[in-house]
C-alpha cells in the first residue's frame, strides 16, 4: 500500500488547494493559500518537521498552509489570533488524519506522524502561555488538549506552570487535584496539592469541601481493595491499609480544621451531604450533625435541614404486601413529623427566614404528583395553616403573598383570596406589585370595587413606578367602561405618571383611539399629544402605519410624521432615514428628487459608527439589495 493513500492523489492546480475526496465533506479544512515553503530554520532538524511524503500530492497545500502560519508566529509582534490559529489548525490537521486512518485502516509510521504533530501543538501552547500567562483561557485549552490526546506526563507539567502563575485561583487547584485523583489514581499527589492550595486559601470552603471528598473518595477505594483482597484470600502482608484511612479519620482531621476557620451554616450542611454519599461515614456524620445544632441552633437552615431529614428517617422497607394505602399512610405520618419540628423552629427562631423555609417546604410537598386525594388534600390545608399562621405573625415575606392568593384561587376560595389581597395592600402599602396583585384579584372575581381600589392605590402609592397600575387600569377600563370614562382615563394618567412613563401610554392611548374613534379622530390626537416631550419612536412609527392603513394614503401626511420622527430621533436612528427614503421612491405622490437632500441631512445628524451603517444600507438600497 502507497503512503500516498493517506491523501488523494489528483495532483492540484498552481496556488489552489488539492480537489476534495468526497468522503470528507464536512470535515476540518486543512487546505490553505499557495506561499512557498519557509527557509529550513522555521523548521529545525527534527522530529517536529512536516513530513511531507507521508501525506502524498495533498501535503504541498499542508505545507502550504503550515508554512503562512509560522511566518506570522514568527514576526517581532506577536499577536494571540496567529497562535491560536495555528494551534486550531494543527488540531484539526490531526483529526483528519485520524478519521482518514479510521477509514481506510492504514497505520503506517502513525508515531512519526501524529507524534510530531502533537510534539508542534504542546511547543504552541507553551509559547502562547508563556507570552499572555494571564489568560486562564489559553491554559485551559492547553489542559482539554493534553486530555484529549491522553498527554499526561505533558498535562502535569501544564497544570505545575499555571498553578505557579495563577495560586489565587481555587477551581483550578481543584481540577488538577482531581485530575491527579482520578485519571492517575494518586491520592498522595491530590492531597499535596490541596496542602499547597489551603495555604494560599486558608478560608476557601469550596477547596476544604473537595479536599474533604477525596479523602473520602480514597478511603472507599481502599476499603474495596482489601475487601477484594480478603474474598480472594490474599496475604495482605505486602499491603499497609491504615484503619484509620478506611475509616474515614483523615475527613474528619479535615473537617474539625476547617470548621475553626470557616463560620456559617452552609459548609457545614455541604460536608454533611457529601459525607452521606458514603455508607462508611455513620459516625462522621453524627459529629458533623452535633456540631450543627450546637453552633448554628438559631439559624433557619439548620432547623430546616433537621425537619427535612424527618423524611428520610424510619422509612418501611418495600415489600409485596406493601398496599398503597399503607404508602399513603406513611408519606402522611413523615410529613406530619416535619411539620412539627417546623412548628418547634418558628417557636424557637420566630423570623420572615424560617417561616419562609416551612412554606416553602409545603409548597414543594403540595405540588408533589400524588394519586391520593387525601394526601392531596391534608397538604393543602397544611400549606394554607402555614401561610396563615406566619400572617398573623406579620412575618411573611411580600413574595409569598402572591403564592398564597394563586393557591387560593385555584382552591376556589374566592371571599379567602379577596381578603388576603386586602390584607397585603395593608401591610405592604407602598408596594406597586401588592396593589397590583389585589387589583387582579378583583377583576378576575368581577367585583364592584375595582375602580375604588384603583383609586386608593394611585393615592397610596408614589407617582414615580406606577405604570403598571394605570396600564391595567386603562386596560380594564377598555373592556368595561364607556368610551368617554377610558378616554378621560387616559387623560388623567398622561398627567400622573412621570414623563418616562407617559410615552408607554401616549403609545397606548393612541392605539385605543384609532380603534374606537378612526383616522381623524387619531390624526387629532397625534398632533395633541406631540406638544409635549418625551416621545418614543414607536410613537411615531404606529402613527405612520396608521396612515399606510388608509386607502388614500397621503404622502404629504407621512412626511409629517417622519419629520416630526426625525427632529426627535435623527441623530440616532439610521433605519429611519432610510423608511422615508423609500417611501418617496415607492408612494405614488412620492418626490424621489428628495432622497438627494434627505440624504445629505442624514449624512449630517447621524453620529459615530451609524453613518457608515446608513451609508452601507443606502448603497445597497441604491443598488435594488435592500
Amino acid at each position: 500500500m502507497s503512503l500516498s493513500r493517506l491523501w488523494t492523489n489528483v495532483p492540484a492546480p498552481r496556488g489552489e488547494a488539492p480537489p476534495e475526496h468526497p468522503a470528507d465533506r464536512g470535515r476540518p479544512n486543512c487546505s490553505g493559500p499557495s506561499l512557498r515553503l519557509p527557509s529550513r530554520s522555521l523548521y529545525p532538524q527534527d522530529s517536529s518537521r512536516p513530513k511531507a511524503v507521508v501525506f502524498g500530492a495533498g501535503s504541498r497545500a499542508v505545507l502550504r498552509r503550515a508554512s503562512a502560519l509560522e511566518y506570522k508566529i514568527q514576526r517581532r509582534a506577536l499577536r494571540k489570533e496567529d497562535f491560536i490559529n495555528y494551534i486550531q489548525y494543527e488540531i484539526n490537521l490531526l483529526e483528519l488524519i485520524k478519521k482518514r486512518r479510521a477509514r481506510i485502516g492504514y497505520s503506517f509510521k502513525k508515531d512519526e506522524i501524529e507524534n510530531s504533530i502533537l510534539h508542534r501543538v504542546h511547543s504552541l501552547f507553551n509559547r502562547a502561555t508563556g507570552k499572555w500567562k494571564e489568560d486562564i483561557q489559553l491554559w485551559l485549552s492547553h489542559v482539554a488538549f493534553c486530555k484529549q490526546w491522553n498527554a499526561k506526563h505533558q498535562l502535569s507539567k501544564v497544570f505545575s506552570s499555571m498553578l505557579a502563575i495563577h495560586p489565587n485561583k481555587p477551581a483550578l487547584w481543584i481540577m488538577a487535584a482531581k485530575w491527579e485523583m482520578e485519571t492517575r489514581l494518586s491520592s498522595e499527589s491530590a492531597r499535596h496539592l490541596f496542602l499547597r492550595a489551603l495555604r494560599f486559601h486558608p478560608e476557601c470552603s469550596k477547596l476544604y469541601q473537595e479536599y474533604f471528598r477525596m479523602e473520602l473518595m480514597n478511603a472507599e477505594k481502599q476499603r474495596k481493595e482489601k475487601k477484594e483482597f480478603e474474598q480472594a484470600k490474599m496475604d495482605l502482608g505486602e499491603f499497609n491499609y491504615s484503619e484509620e484511612i478506611l475509616n474515614g479519620e483523615m475527613a474528619r482531621i479535615i473537617y474539625r480544621d476547617a470548621a475553626q476557620k470557616i463560620k456559617g451554616v452552609e459548609f457545614h450542611l455541604a460536608v454533611l451531604s457529601i459525607a452521606k454519599l458514603f455508607d462508611f461515614t455513620q459516625d462522621l456524620q453524627k459529629e458533623i450533625l452535633e456540631s450543627l445544632q450546637t453552633k448554628y441552633a438559631g439559624d433557619p437552615l439548620t432547623w430546616d435541614y433537621m425537619a427535612r431529614r424527618e423524611l428520610e428517617l424510619g422509612s418501611l422497607p418495600s415489600t409485596e404486601h406493601t398496599t398503597k394505602q399503607m404508602k399513603v399512610s406513611e408519606m402522611t405520618q413523615r410529613e406530619e413529623r416535619c411539620c412539627a419540628v417546623f412548628e418547634e423552629a418558628v417557636r424557637a427562631v420566630s423570623t420572615e427566614d424560617m417561616w419562609k423555609c416551612y412554606i416553602t417546604f409545603c409548597l414543594e410537598r403540595y405540588n408533589r404528583k400524588t394519586n391520593s386525594g387525601e394526601l392531596k388534600q391534608k397538604r393543602l390545608e397544611r400549606t394554607l395553616s402555614a401561610f396563615h399562621k406566619a400572617h398573623e405573625s406579620s412575618l411573611l415575606p411580600e413574595a409569598l403573598y402572591k403564592q398564597w392568593l394563586q393557591l387560593l384561587l385555584e382552591s376556589n376560595l374566592f371571599e379567602k383570596a379577596t381578603e388576603v389581597a386586602e390584607a397585603a395592600t395593608k401591610r405592604f402599602s407602598l408596594s406597586v406589585e401588592m396593589w397590583q396583585m389585589r387589583l387582579q384579584v378583583l377583576i378576575q372575581l368581577k367585583s364592584d370595587d375595582v375602580t375604588q381600589c384603583f383609586e386608593e392605590a394611585i393615592k397610596h402609592v408614589k407617582s414615580k413606578g406606577t405604570l403598571p397600575l394605570w396600564t391595567l387600569w386603562v386596560e380594564w377600563s377598555e373592556g368595561t367602561n364607556s368610551k368617554e370614562d377610558t378616554e378621560a382615563l387616559y387623560q388623567r394618567s398622561l398627567h400622573a405618571t412621570t414623563h418616562a412613563e407617559s410615552v408607554t401610554m401616549k403609545e397606548k392611548y393612541l392605539d385605543w383611539t384609532y380603534r374606537n374613534g378612526g383616522y381623524k379622530k387619531v390624526r387629532r390626537l397625534f398632533t395633541s399629544l406631540c406638544e409635549n416631550r418625551p416621545f418614543s419612536l414607536d410613537f411615531f412609527r404606529k402613527m405612520i402605519q396608521i396612515e399606510k392603513e388608509q386607502e388614500s394614503c397621503k404622502m404629504l401626511h407621512l412626511r409629517e410624521y417622519y419629520e416630526r420622527a426625525l427632529r426627535e430621533f435623527g441623530s440616532t436612528d439610521s433605519v429611519l432615514w432610510l423608511d422615508y427614503i423609500k417611501e418617496e421612491l415607492s408612494h405614488p405622490q412620492g418626490k424621489p428628487e428628495n432622497c438627494g437632500s434627505i440624504h445629505w441631512r442624514a449624512m449630517k445628524m447621524l453620529q459615530g459608527d451609524l453613518v457608515e451603517d446608513f451609508v452601507s444600507k443606502y448603497t445597497l438600497l441604491q443598488t435594488g439589495h435592500l
